[in-house]
């Protein structure tokens, strides 16, 4: 078994039980990229047993901190067992699941989604590329499910120094699946969609949409950066009578068409705009336009803390016009999938667009991803979706 030792001092993440050591704290070791080595700190103490990255700057990666454990195919099948026993523990209002949620899970570099009877993962590690066909396999046992398609297609990758990947690694059939969510059907298709095919993370605040919805009696409601209409969907299923949709893709705005009509309701009643959102936000302000609802739920603005500057500029801008166009009274649905962008930094970027626009709003409630995407005490980093409802203060 190689060794990877670490520079005094640098063993403190690891002894905190989080799986990541960047290359500055290695001192010395090497190994072949996923392959499994032992992490030792500077004085030869047993840290963890973890994939190795030559090329990342994250370099290890933890599967266990468990010297006796031994990682092998039956490590990988009782890491799901784990992972599918918590969601079967979680109310969740859906035939789609978040099953792995890579480093929560202990299994880091690691996505998969469960819809309806097929599966789509995400192998974005070099560990986790070398233990492939194992984990597919492990996969099919643990659920019973015969189809499992490769979405290994993320820029991630590239920074493990592994070309993108995608296709059926088990068996094979039509790539469009429908699934529920919330009573609604959706349609999405794992070969084309984002992600893995969809934002499952979504699904309760899309459940907490609807409810608001009616109960505020929201009837023109605005749904930006809209994708396949997930949150469309939920502002009819609370009686909205007008929704618009603003995307800049096509096919997904089609797609959400589509799903207002697959859920029965009025195609009349929702509007797809292939648009760019900021440009659209400016045009509806000077037509004098207004919303009882909106939301924004753009895409990553900032992957690395060393991208937040610019991005809280494009994120106040957007929440500042949307807080123009919202009704007195109104609700904004806010959110920021962006890594480097921490909860309390989004709270103050929005409380700014609010200053700029001259208005003032009461948090209904802060808003995370469904908990099939769970963060772990020992890996806050897991923690990348983050959102606000917000009332707007009537004059």
């Amino acid at each position: 078994m190689k060794v990877i030792t670490l520079r005094e001092g640098k063993e403190r993440s690891l002894l905190r039980q989080h799986p990541w050591v960047f290359q500055g704290s290695i001192a010395r070791g090497k190994a072949d990229a996923g392959e499994t080595v032992r992490v030792e700190a500077h004085d030869g103490r047993f840290l963890a047993w973890a994939a190795f990255s030559p090329t990342s700057m994250i370099r290890v990666r933890a599967w266990s901190f468990d010297e006796n454990e031994r990682i092998d195919a039956d490590f990988f099948s009782r890491r799901i067992a784990r992972a599918l026993a918590l969601r079967d523990r979680l109310p969740l209002n859906s035939d789609a699941v978040r099953l792995i949620h890579g480093e929560a899970d202990g299994l880091p570099g690691l996505i998969v989604d469960r819809y309806g009877d097929t599966l789509s993962a995400q192998f974005l590690s070099a560990g986790t590329e070398r233990w492939k066909a194992v984990i597919a396999d492990q996969l099919l046992a643990a659920t019973g499910v015969q189809r499992l398609y490769e979405r290994s297609d993320s820029g991630v990758r590239s920074l493990e120094g592994l070309a993108p990947a995608s296709g059926w690694l088990r068996g094979e059939g039509p790539t469009e699946v429908r699934i529920h969510e919330n009573g609604w059907q959706l349609t999405l298709d794992v070969a084309e969609g984002h992600k893995t095919g969809y934002y499952l993370d979504q699904r309760d605040n899309r459940g907490r949409f609807a409810q608001w919805v009616q109960h505020f009696g929201c009837r023109r409601v605005l749904n930006c950066y809209s994708y396949t209409g997930g949150f469309s969907v939920a502002a009819l299923a609370g009686g909205a009578e007008e929704v618009v949709s603003v995307d800049s893709s096509g096919p997904a705005l089609a797609r959400a068409d589509a799903h207002v009509r697959l859920n029965g309701f009025d195609a009349a009643r929702h509007q797809a705009l292939d648009a760019d959102v900021n440009e659209t936000l400016r045009r509806l302000i000077k037509e004098g336009r207004s919303f009882d609802a909106i939301v924004l739920d753009p895409p990553k603005f900032a992957p690395t803390a060393a991208h937040a500057e610019r991005a809280s500029r494009a994120y106040k801008d957007i929440n500042r016009l949307a807080f123009k166009l919202l009704a007195p009274g109104g609700l904004l649905l806010t959110f920021s999938c962006s890594g480097g962008i921490g909860a309390e930094l989004f709270h103050k970027i929005v409380a700014g667009a609010g200053l700029d626009a001259g208005v003032d709003g009461m948090i209904l409630s802060r808003l995370e991803a469904a908990p099939d995407h769970p963060m772990t005490i020992c890996f806050p980093e897991g923690e990348y979706l983050k959102g606000l409802a917000i009332l707007k203060q009537v004059p």
